[in-house]
């Protein structure tokens, strides 16, 4: 299909992995916790987040640049995602846990490339003691290089929407509002780590918010 060969897809293996913070990590939440151990399947993964010359084809018109996307609302992401494949149920917005897993490429570390993170590993604006350092808007995807997976931007340029609904912690009662991960341009580094997770209604559209899409093997 036309529409799918636009799309640089990355093979994710199947493993295990702890789902949620480290107790090394000094910028864990509640909401990172408890940890879970988790089974994944293989599944593949967009090399990077949807960009707007990919999104102007489906919304008939729009920028045509490699740009991530963003004021993409969560069911405006379904939708690409269901023209994307004809209808394809196979492929969707990534779980949270598929999000989390991919990014981590292996690691248990706070963030996919160590314990911390530099200016020249991923977008963001300010360091942890309020200084900028980041360009201060999205860059073009692929232009910091990619996890261990193959996988770019996980960490910074924008956040992304996932498949769940949202809960105050791993094991809390569903919310309405689905779950963003990533971290973006506008953030610091403690918000970007491969566990830090935050919500959104389903309706937002955010100068910082886009995403990704996963496709089931």
């Amino acid at each position: 299909m036309t529409r799918l060969a636009d799309i640089h897809w990355i093979h994710v293996p199947a493993g295990e992995f702890l789902m949620g913070g480290s107790e090394d990590d000094r910028f864990v939440n509640r909401t990172e916790l408890p940890v879970k151990r988790m089974e994944m399947k293989a599944f593949e993964m967009m090399a990077c987040p949807v960009i707007e010359w990919q999104w102007a084809k489906f919304a008939g018109g729009g920028p045509d640049s490699n740009l991530p996307v963003v004021g993409v609302s969560w069911e405006d992401a379904c939708d690409f995602a269901e023209w994307l494949g004809d209808g394809d149920p196979s492929i969707s917005l990534p779980t949270e846990a598929e999000w989390e897993y991919a990014c981590r490429g292996g690691t248990m570390t706070p963030f996919s490339c160590g314990s911390m993170i530099t200016p020249d590993d991923a977008n963001f604006l300010y360091d942890e003691d309020g200084n900028r350092v980041g360009p201060g808007g999205r860059t073009p995807v692929g232009r910091y290089a990619p996890n261990a997976f193959g996988l770019h931007d996980m960490h910074g340029n924008v956040c992304e929407w996932t498949a769940n609904r949202w809960r105050p912690t791993h094991g809390g009662p569903p919310h309405p509002d689905k779950v963003i991960r990533g971290g973006a341009w506008d953030l610091m580094p403690r918000l970007l780590r491969s566990s830090w997770r935050d919500r959104a209604p389903i309706d937002a559209r955010r100068d910082n918010l886009g995403f990704r899409l996963v496709r089931l093997t």
